[in-house]
């Protein structure tokens, strides 16, 4: 994007939106209110007096229309800006034919020629008009409204004539009265028609609302999941560069990636609430992350998209806030050091009373690669799962993998917990950090029939297991405003970490800082990344549904996505 987008992008679209609407309000107001008479005088010398009645008669639905492309000029729709460049163009001209009214021109043809001017800030690109977009869907959705408007007006007084009928419905659509007194029927049938003019004009402003949303409506994202190759690609790039603890989840069955030009670089995203959303940090060699960023960011805003995401380190700030976006604390990730763990000490002798109950109880833990599981076991594996679950939708979309099929995923471990009967009662799945002996958790669950303590034997049994293959860290799981407890600096954090004890019950974010404290970890922050000084709300529900934390309205819309 060139300086000069850069400069007025932020706020051309909204200084846009209001001249617009102030411009289609003039109008409607020069439209309804007697020309100026000397004026009118004058033009009639070089026009008749009917063809300022009809200038007259468009300036006022022209007017309208301004007002209808306001709200599409605030989100930057390109097919906006070229209808309003068109609509005040013609008005400009409409104002000094129906009765030489220069200071509505040169409103209206200024505020054209400041949209000329910032062009580039509106960069919102649109379908191509196609059978499949505009070129059908107009006509239909106008056709109809007329139809219905027709059925409302044939409805009335005993079906009259389809003469009059018609002439009924023009004058409806006009909000003119016509030769059909709804006011002044028989008494006996009034009150069953007297709504049909408002439903009428309702249906008219329906169909014109319903006409721009299909003109205006941004470039859609492919919605079809990355296939065999973009996949492969994607695994091929976190093993050679995915250091970080969330690269790995990428992997998961429902993200969609957006590679740079030169395919050294990717992200992992979905499509929630208006937000490109990124799952973590991009994954791709150094070099190419700036680049990959503006391409996305370029990406996004072609297509009427904010751009945030959930999960990032404190590492890329710089590169975020290059890109005009800002980041805001979200949480902590639990990392323990295996190496510096121990069981021993007053601080921690209740995660060590549950280990030496659960031993004496007669169970075992082991290390095993999910690849070299055999069928049966990992159906056990998965049924633990299921059965942990307690009914609970699935959470997870940066710091979390969606199922243990894949052929990427046969390297990954899991840790057994079995009973005395040698039945596996609980399971921990950890994915790999490549370039780094660090494992990242993925699931953590237990069978709910299974004795107080067996998560904590099974996180110390891990710590065990992963020391003796070499490993040196183990990320244990992400606690929401974890800072907010453990270590509060001001009153407003004191009063977040406050209010995250109050809805425990629901979310259970004091009890999972409590439990990942239990081991001493290492605190990471993570960030969420969003887009403008109110983009904050958006970005954060778009979080909260990516992560299954909050529930999400469902309206029957197929879900967007991305070209790999």
């Amino acid at each position: 994007m060139s300086h000069q987008a850069h400069r007025t992008s932020r706020w051309l679209p909204r200084a846009a939106a209001l001249g617009a609407a102030f411009v289609g309000l003039v109008n409607i107001a020069s439209a309804v209110t007697p020309n100026i008479r000397w004026r009118g005088h004058l033009l009639l010398q070089y026009e008749p007096v009917q063809a300022m009645r009809v200038f007259h008669a468009l300036a006022l639905p022209t007017g309208a229309a301004l007002l209808l492309v306001a709200p599409y000029l605030l989100r930057r729709r390109r097919r906006a800006w070229q209808v309003a460049i068109l609509l005040m163009l013609a008005l400009g001209l409409f104002d000094l034919l129906k009765g030489l009214d220069f200071e509505e021109t040169t409103l209206t043809w200024a505020s054209a020629g400041i949209l000329l001017w910032g062009h580039e800030a509106f960069g919102v690109r649109h379908d191509p008009i196609s059978l499949r977009s505009a070129l059908w869907r107009v006509p239909l959705l106008g056709l109809g409204g007329l139809g219905l408007a027709g059925v409302a007006a044939w409805a009335s007084e005993g079906h009259p004539s389809l003469t009059k009928v018609v002439r009924e419905t023009g004058d409806l659509l006009r909000w003119q009265p016509g030769p059909i007194h709804f006011a002044h029927t028989i008494q006996i049938h009034s009150h069953r028609i007297a709504w049909i003019p408002l439903s009428v004009h309702m249906i008219e402003i329906a169909t014109l609302l319903a006409v721009a949303y299909v003109v205006f409506r941004p470039l859609a994202a492919s919605r079809t999941l990355p296939g065999t190759e973009a996949r492969a690609a994607a695994t091929e790039l976190i093993q050679q560069h995915g250091h970080d603890t969330l690269s790995y989840f990428k992997l998961r069955g429902d993200k969609h990636y957006f590679f740079s030009d030169d395919r050294t670089a990717f992200v992992g995203y979905r499509i929630e609430n208006g937000v490109l959303l990124l799952s973590g940090d991009p994954v791709g060699s150094e070099a190419a992350i700036p680049g990959l960023l503006n391409q996305l960011q370029a990406f996004a805003q072609t297509r009427g998209l904010k751009l945030g995401a959930v999960g990032a380190s404190e590492h890329l700030r710089p590169l975020y806030e290059s890109l005009g976006l800002r980041m805001i604390y979200l949480g902590d990730e639990a990392i323990i050091e295996l190496n510096k763990f121990s069981l021993e000490g007053r601080a921690i002798r209740k995660v060590r009373q549950s280990v030496t109950r659960l031993s004496k109880a007669g169970y075992t833990t082991e290390l095993q690669a999910l690849g070299a599981l055999e069928e049966s076991t990992l159906e056990q594996v998965e049924d633990v799962l299921e059965r942990g679950r307690e009914g609970a939708p699935e959470r997870g979309f940066s710091m979390a993998l969606d199922s243990l099929r894949g052929d990427e995923h046969g390297k990954t471990l899991v840790v057994l917990a079995r009973d005395d009967q040698d039945a596996i009662r609980g399971v921990l799945h950890f994915v790999p950090c490549f370039g780094r002996p660090t494992v990242s958790l993925s699931f953590m669950r237990r069978d709910p029939d299974t004795p107080n303590g067996l998560t904590e034997f099974l996180v110390c049994g891990a710590v065990d297991l992963l020391r003796d293959r070499g490993l040196e860290e183990m990320s244990l799981n992400f606690a929401t405003f974890a800072r907010y407890m453990h270590s509060p600096e001001t009153r407003i954090e004191r009063l977040l970490g406050w209010l995250a004890a109050k809805f425990n019950p629901y979310f259970q974010i004091e009890s999972l800082y409590r439990f990942n404290a239990k081991f001493f970890p290492r605190w990471e922050p993570r960030y969420l990344v969003y887009e403008g000084p109110l983009g904050l709300p958006r970005a954060g529900l778009a979080a909260a549904w990516a992560e299954g934390q909050v529930w999400k309205p469902t309206l029957g819309r197929r879900a967007a996505g991305s070209a790999a």
